[in-house]
């Protein structure tokens, strides 16, 4: 039987101080970050450009990768593909270097096999928890297809799904092409059902 060795916070900052690869914090557990394909790396760069456009003028942030996300209530840290924030940022200081974003408003998700199940049920369930968390925004990587989920109250949140057939998507208040979020990227399984 194998027994999984917890870690504490500190020692949780310390691992990815001296760490090549990102790493999450999961309730004293400790999980490396696989790289991702081109196809992910695009779509996050050509969401990052046209939100970053939209978004200027209303004084929001728009976060890449590598900023960590604190989910006190799940005790987890995590690096969201992107987050966005349009009020004033507030971050868990760390004394080893590291600061976590505590007062994330949308995050966004690109999809992959190996993280999907993960991002839309447990994932999503701990950013539920916290307050400031207004919109998730599933990207998949392998066809044309954004699930965007807004809260409507604590108990609430409503589902739309943009496809192929739509022209462009709604993030916040921003209305993207999907041509746009797609640009480039080589999609590896478009006639595939389900997400």
């Amino acid at each position: 039987m194998q027994t999984k060795t917890l870690v504490t916070h500190d020692e949780y900052f310390d691992l990815l101080l001296k760490s090549d690869v990102k790493l999450e914090y999961h309730s004293g557990e400790v999980v490396a970050m696989a790289g991702t394909q081109p196809a992910h790396n695009l779509i996050v760069a050509n969401i990052t450009i046209e939100l970053g456009y939209c978004l200027k003028e209303k004084g929001c942030l728009v976060y890449a990768s590598d900023q960590l996300v604190k989910v006190e209530k799940c005790d987890k840290y995590t690096f969201p593909d992107l987050v966005i924030i349009c009020k004033k940022p507030v971050y868990e200081k760390s004394s080893r270097g590291l600061d976590s974003l505590e007062n994330p408003e949308i995050i966004i998700e690109v999809l992959s096999d190996s993280t999907e199940h993960y991002d839309r049920l447990e994932k999503f369930d701990c950013y539920k928890t916290i307050s400031s968390f207004r919109e998730y925004v599933l990207v998949s990587s392998k066809k044309k297809k954004i699930e965007i989920i807004k809260k409507l109250n604590e108990a609430e949140w409503l589902s739309h799904t943009y496809t192929d057939d739509d022209e462009s998507v709604l993030i916040d208040e921003c209305s993207i092409l999907l041509e746009d979020i797609y640009r480039g990227a080589e999609l590896s399984d478009v006639d595939s059902p389900g997400f």
